[in-house]
């Protein structure tokens, strides 16, 4: 049973949140917040697998929460629930440490598969949600560091640029296994190995290298 923390400051979309989460058989709400004052506290009580965390509220707000989580149970993993207004708070979610981005708007089942693919350690987000990221992670940084070319990614193997091509289009590892004709343990060897050449710390900035650096699925 995947456990789930709802945090949002809106009632009625908890309760939606809540309804969806409890249709499904392998997920259980917790526990619910109406802002971030409380999150670190309910996360060390209730040890959620999976929090969908507003990023915009009242007092404390998500990104502010995010940080709480990871500095009180770094295993939690946070996804960030985002609308097209959301894109100064994207980036600093990132950094704060937020595991996936859904836009609030995202179909039923996209939402469900997103707690599905969290929970097993996979980094859900959306790709209306990527090319913002991705413009939000370039102005985060130093004009020297915001483009990469793609022929300056380090060492990769050719199977690892189809992997990292892949990742930035938002396939999961199931679905580029399915692609390649690999093993989901094989794919998920090419993942870890990519992180560790370039240096990205998880999935979502590897997404964001693919496309600064215009390595796309052939």
């Amino acid at each position: 049973m995947i456990r789930i923390l709802l945090v949002d400051d809106q009632h009625l979309v908890r309760m939606g949140l809540r309804m969806l989460c409890e249709s499904a058989p392998d997920l259980e709400v917790v526990g619910e917040a109406a802002d971030g004052r409380d999150v670190q506290r309910l996360v060390t009580e209730l040890q959620p697998d999976v929090v969908l965390m507003d990023l915009r509220m009242p007092g404390v707000d998500g990104i502010t929460a995010t940080r709480r989580i990871m500095q009180a149970r770094p295993a939690s993993r946070v996804v960030a629930l985002t609308t097209f207004g959301d894109d100064d708070h994207l980036y600093p979610a990132l950094a704060a440490g937020a595991f996936g981005f859904l836009v609030k708007d995202s179909p039923p089942e996209e939402l469900l598969a997103a707690i599905r693919k969290a929970a097993a350690g996979e980094q859900p987000f959306s790709q209306a949600v990527l090319g913002r990221l991705v413009d939000q992670a370039v102005r985060a940084r130093s004009p020297q560091e915001a483009a990469v070319p793609a022929h300056e990614v380090p060492e990769l193997t050719g199977r690892e640029r189809e992997v990292l091509a892949m990742v930035g289009a938002g396939l999961s590892n199931g679905e580029i296994a399915d692609r390649l004709h690999l093993g989901v343990t094989t794919v998920k060897t090419h993942v870890a190995s990519l992180m560790r050449k370039t240096g990205c710390p998880n999935r979502i900035r590897l997404a964001v290298l693919a496309v600064q650096t215009g390595v796309t699925p052939q």
